[in-house]
């Protein structure tokens, strides 16, 4: 840590906030928590909590941050480890990366990616942000490979005034210049990879659907860069 030692104190005690409002993420749900509980498990009267964090909702904001950042930590690792040219192993990194911090931190997934929690509206100034890294890794990947001119492009049908007026302003809100039908197929990829691993983490498949879900996740894995033209 740098800074002053009032300003390491308090970057250590919001750590010590996180840390602890992870951990009752898990045990009770997002809808449950309680800056009383934190202050208990802290050591500290819960007066001393509300001067780092004034409310649940600010608890639940860290916490979306901390999960939208480490989760978007994970994938860039995964994707740096795979060569600079091999587009394809790139995206499947990514997947497998999204696909494993879901698993090993369910309740911190279903904050994200799950169902609203009530009353809660998390504030876009903080969690945009950190909430776009996977997506941007992805869409970089996939435009990294048409620059490189190793995507396949495809014709598709002619796009409404409407679509094709919000897919410029993605494309140049993430300075890409994928031509529509691959963005349109991009769009599609990114929403299907979480909705692949949404299924798996939510129980969704049913208890005994599949015996290895693994191996469905990878194969929708290929079938989806597919889709999205990395060959």
């Amino acid at each position: 840590m740098v800074g002053t030692p009032r300003e390491r104190a308090r970057e250590q005690t919001l750590q010590d906030i996180t840390r602890i409002g992870r951990e009752h993420l898990a045990a009770v749900g997002a809808a449950a928590l309680s800056l009383r509980a934190v202050a208990r498990d802290l050591g500290v009267v819960s007066s001393a909590v509300y001067r780092y964090v004034a409310s649940r909702d600010e608890l639940l904001t860290l916490l979306v941050v901390d999960g939208y950042t480490e989760l978007g930590s994970e994938v860039d690792a995964a994707v740096n480890a795979v060569a600079a040219e091999d587009f394809r192993g790139q995206f499947v990194a990514l997947g497998r990366a999204v696909r494993s911090w879901a698993i090993r931190e369910p309740a911190r997934y279903g904050l994200l990616f799950g169902s609203p929690v009530p009353g809660y509206d998390a504030p876009g100034e903080q969690t945009t942000g950190p909430g776009t890294l996977v997506v941007t890794r992805l869409i970089g990947i996939i435009d990294a490979a048409h620059r490189a001119g190793a995507l396949t492009v495809r014709e598709g049908p002619d796009l409404s005034d409407t679509l094709a007026m919000d897919l410029e302003g993605v494309r140049k809100e993430l300075g890409t210049d994928l031509p529509p039908d691959a963005a349109v197929r991009a769009t599609l990829v990114w929403v299907s990879l979480f909705g692949s691993v949404n299924f798996e983490v939510f129980g969704q498949y049913g208890s005994d659907t599949f015996s290895d879900a693994s191996e469905i996740f990878e194969r929708h894995l290929a079938l989806l860069a597919d889709v999205a033209g990395l060959t």
